[in-house]
């Protein structure tokens, strides 16, 4: 009988049970789909990312899939677990990579910047930089969040997908009150997601530039499984970027992002807007491990 590797992260967060949890499956080699479906929906995570170092490739590789099914993309939790938890581990993945350190996720690959704080590996990945796609109106998407129209006037603010790598759904939200108040009507949110062309619907109010966390978010995605995620890597990169279009923030100063409140799994992602892209990152912590099998 087969056995792999897995291990259970904590992303986003340097403290044990909170941030966005992660399962990471070490294999040697390509899984057969249906086995990345199955691991993934046993685990029951947002996302399982299966991770192997490509010796024919010299890169770390990722591949990342929700328990619907769903293989994800992108410079989200998915990819700092992985890389997070291959450093705590001290595994050699960047032995070819001269001095830009980079990983694969599915068949991209993603520039990275590593530095330690508290003991703890710090990991910043790029994503490209944000691209305003459409707006949406307020009284779809409103109805959709159990919110009224009014609700969603911040700052005359409209309603965009913005895209970095995956394009989500920007939702201004006046205050955090009715943030917090927020709910995901499924089928009226995978209705519009469906005719409007974005993938999740990342609801934020902000805060005074000067605190400590610029703005508070929640993420709803039930299009691939995902009721609400703690910490959405893909959709902060999306909302800095928006937000220095706003110009509400300025480019090359950092600043956080707050999420998973509302679930009892409060996340810090880290962002910084840059001229050629926009830096998603944070740490991650290791909770358990053990072995899976086949």
């Amino acid at each position: 009988m087969k056995t792999l590797d897995y291990y259970v992260v904590d992303v986003f967060t340097d403290s044990r049970y909170k941030g966005n949890q992660l399962s990471v499956v070490y294999t040697d080699e390509e899984l057969d789909i249906n086995q990345y479906y199955d691991i993934s929906r046993e685990f029951g995570y947002s996302e399982t990312s299966f991770v192997n170092y490509s010796t024919s490739e010299n890169v770390f590789k990722v591949r990342s899939f929700t328990p619907a099914k769903y293989e994800v993309i992108g410079a989200g939790h998915n990819l700092l677990g992985a890389v997070c938890l291959a450093l705590l581990k001290k595994w050699d993945i960047f032995k070819h990579h001269g001095i830009q350190p980079l990983v694969m996720i599915k068949n991209a690959k993603i520039p990275l910047k590593i530095t330690e704080q508290d003991g703890l590996p710090y990991v910043g990945m790029k994503q490209s930089s944000a691209e305003i796609i459409k707006t949406v109106p307020a009284e779809v998407i409103a109805q959709a969040v159990g919110l009224n129209f009014e609700d969603l006037y911040l700052n005359g603010w409209d309603i965009n997908i913005v895209k970095t790598e995956v394009a989500h759904l920007m939702v201004p939200v006046k205050n955090r009150s009715l943030l917090k108040k927020a709910v995901s009507h499924k089928s009226l949110l995978k209705e519009a997601s469906a005719k409007f062309g974005f993938e999740g619907c990342y609801l934020f109010t902000t805060n005074d530039p000067e605190a400590d966390t610029i703005a508070e978010a929640r993420f709803f995605n039930p299009s691939i499984g995902i009721d609400e995620d703690p910490a959405t890597g893909t959709a902060a990169g999306p909302l800095a970027g928006y937000l220095e279009k706003l110009g509400y923030i300025d480019k090359d100063k950092d600043f956080q992002i707050l999420q998973g409140e509302y679930v009892n799994q409060p996340s810090t992602i880290h962002v910084k807007v840059a001229e050629d892209g926009v830096w998603v990152s944070g740490s991650s912590v290791i909770v358990m491990e053990g072995k899976l099998y086949l």
